[in-house]
């Protein structure tokens, strides 16, 4: 008989999927109102041809916008200025468009405006972690890039870079977006570098949920499903197939990879590129990138050793069997064919040894003493300090 545990699935956003569907952004803005606040990237929207047909789409509808830049990953005192600075306006809707730092930063505002908070008061681990009650602002959420998948996700992640900065997440059910509209034409102009690092944070959060101590049918289903699309697509088009087939098929792996992020948590990848991104200047689908074939190894040679009945070991063969596309192959050939196809990825996507960006061995005690957040706690097997601490030491 097949068994099935309780679970839960939290709430998503209403999704607008395929080429074009910027073009619905006035219509669905228009049934909140007329007046809205657009968070963006520093340039490459802004600059873009599909800035100035949605500013007309805009001005057609008679829809006015007023306009603010995050040109980074976003910090606590970030929000909180713009928050200051258009609290008093009238916002409708809040429409974030850009990569995870303009979503996240979206996010953040929307639910602020309408309250006297700082973000602060809100963020997991480093405030007063007051209950949040809203009401929030309803928000948008248009990516261009493929890999956070925050289009889908109740988290604003946000960080204050230093080696005693930090990286948490204000989160909440209200802070979901109402709608997410993905439009594979957005992503036309990703540099390679961008396709690699986003491609393999998507790629992690798919891998992660699937082996997750959270995971369930439909989230398993959901992560293999995305993660055939990546081997269908993300190599090719990062090796310049600049194709709709491969944008398509990467913005709809990345948008399942926050469906399950936020059903299931993650794990020890996710565990580490909170503190790496916030003591570095590491950005984080670079972290995901470097990080997650040894991650794989580690896990999984745990696993052997202390739980060598953990379902994760069978689920990870399940990965390998997809990956080389061949479901004759044993546990132990498949688990062969896993590393060798994540250790393949990463070197052809020339993803960067983290000594790059300034990580050190002598760092590594202080990483490890804060890589034990809510990612950590969803890895398949609880690994020891010296476990977390090679998996940072063998990419450096």
């Amino acid at each position: 008989m097949f068994n099935l545990n309780a679970f839960s699935i939290a709430r998503i956003p209403r999704i607008e999927f395929g080429a074009g569907t910027l073009s619905k952004l006035p219509d669905i803005a228009r049934a909140f109102g007329h007046d809205l606040l657009i968070v963006t990237g520093a340039n490459s929207f802004i600059q873009s041809p599909h800035w100035q047909t949605l500013k007309k789409q805009l001005n057609d509808h008679s829809i006015n916008h007023q306009l603010c830049v995050v040109d980074n990953e976003p910090s606590p005192e970030l929000v909180d200025d713009i928050v200051n600075k258009f609290r008093n306006s009238q916002i409708d809707a809040v429409v974030a468009i850009g990569g995870g730092s303009a979503v996240d930063a979206g996010k953040a505002i929307a639910g602020l405006l309408q309250i006297e908070n700082s973000v602060m008061d809100f963020l997991e681990g480093v405030g007063p972690e007051l209950e949040y009650t809203g009401p929030a602002t309803p928000f948008i959420a248009i990516p261009t890039t493929a890999g956070t998948g925050s289009e889908a996700t109740k988290n604003s992640v946000l960080s204050r870079q230093s080696f005693d900065g930090f990286k948490k997440s204000f989160r909440d059910e209200m802070l979901v977006p109402d709608y997410a509209i993905l439009d594979p034409d957005l992503l036309a102009s990703c540099p390679p570098g961008l396709i690699a690092a986003n491609g393999m944070d998507a790629l992690t959060q798919l891998m992660e949920s699937y082996v997750s101590t959270r995971s369930n049918p439909i989230t398993d289903a959901l992560a293999l499903d995305g993660l055939t699309a990546i081997k269908n697509s993300l190599l090719d088009w990062f090796k310049g197939n600049n194709s709709e087939t491969n944008r398509a098929q990467m913005i709809y792996a990345s948008l399942l990879s926050g469906i399950n992020l936020a059903q299931t948590g993650l794990g020890s990848v996710h565990g580490l590129a909170s503190p790496l991104g916030a003591f570095f200047p590491i950005p984080h689908g670079v972290v995901c990138g470097t990080l997650v074939a040894v991650a794989t190894q580690i896990n999984i040679e745990a696993m052997k050793i202390r739980e060598p009945e953990n379902i994760a070991i069978k689920k990870y063969a399940n990965l390998g069997r997809l990956f080389a596309e061949n479901q004759s192959l044993s546990d132990d050939e498949a688990l062969i064919e896993l590393d060798q196809y994540l250790t393949d990825l990463t070197n052809n996507m020339d993803l960067p040894l983290l000594n790059e960006y300034g990580v050190r061995s002598e760092q590594l005690d202080h990483v490890v003493a804060h890589s034990r957040g809510s990612s950590m706690k969803t890895n398949p097997i609880v690994l020891t300090d010296d476990e977390i601490r090679s998996i940072v030491f063998k990419r450096l």
